[in-house]
């Protein structure tokens, strides 16, 4: 099953708890290394536009991408006076053809690479389409602990599976894999992009059913995540890392 089929399951989770999470921390953690003055930022996948619209509100012009014209519809929907957003219906395959190398300082890709069979197109794209100095916002399923949210759940043989495997079956029902960091840090490098900061993403909450409630508390839960996500060793066995990268200028020869 391809994700675009399971698209009406990925909509009735949004302002779920894991959603809620995952939205919250990876606009905390991304908002430490962006700089206040207006930038150009791409957001591939956007989804229903949590983080685009986000950074539009904070000055930002925001190009919006996604293949799904139901989500955007979504994302349209909560534009509000005076923010910069611009969207575009096209599969991230087409980066390519629709944008000039160097176009954006911010490129977002989030939950999106955990549905190429082979990253490398999609890297290259994201690398060429970042300008010398600009900042790309990774959000990957975390292969180097696959076998958390199974073994949390007490389904055995597939977190004795995930341990050798990095390809899996997602709460959607969508196969889809997972990246062990280190192997993207390397890959990354070829195209000249560092990884600044690492961080941890649904370390505590990940196994929770889908229909868990919002807590009372959940300012305590999402201070609660934040710290495991930046500290040693909780991020390591995060549901999702969060790469932050830079692409410096001394390195744009090498994509």
């Amino acid at each position: 099953m391809r994700f675009s089929e399971a698209e009406d399951r990925w909509r009735e989770r949004l302002g779920t708890l894991r959603e809620v999470v995952r939205q919250d921390l990876v606009t905390r953690q991304l908002a430490e290394h962006l700089p206040a003055t207006r930038r150009h930022v791409l957001d591939v996948g956007a989804g229903q536009g949590t983080q685009a619209l986000r950074l539009a509100a904070r000055g930002h012009h925001v190009t919006a991408l996604d293949a799904s014209r139901d989500l955007l519809r979504l994302l349209e929907a909560g534009i509000q006076p005076g923010m910069t957003v611009r969207t575009i219906l096209a599969r991230a395959e087409r980066l390519g053809e629709l944008f000039e190398p160097g176009r954006f300082d911010v490129v977002l890709c989030h939950g999106v690479l955990m549905y190429a069979d082979d990253p490398g197109p999609l890297l290259t794209d994201l690398a060429r389409l970042l300008a010398p100095g600009g900042v790309l916002s990774l959000l990957v399923r975390n292969g180097d602990a696959l076998a958390m949210r199974p073994g949390l759940m007490g389904a055995w043989g597939e977190a004795v599976r995930a341990f050798d495997d990095t390809r899996y079956v997602n709460r959607l029902g969508v196969s889809a894999r997972a990246d062990r960091r280190d192997e993207l840090t390397r890959r990354l490098a070829v195209h000249g992009l560092e990884v600044r900061q690492w961080y941890g993403v649904r370390v505590f909450c990940d196994a929770v059913p889908d229909d868990a409630p919002i807590p009372g508390d959940l300012g305590a839960l999402l201070a609660a995540e934040e710290r495991a996500g930046r500290t040693d060793p909780y991020r390591g066995v995060a549901a999702l890392t969060h790469l932050i990268c830079d692409r410096a200028e001394d390195k744009a020869n090498l994509i």
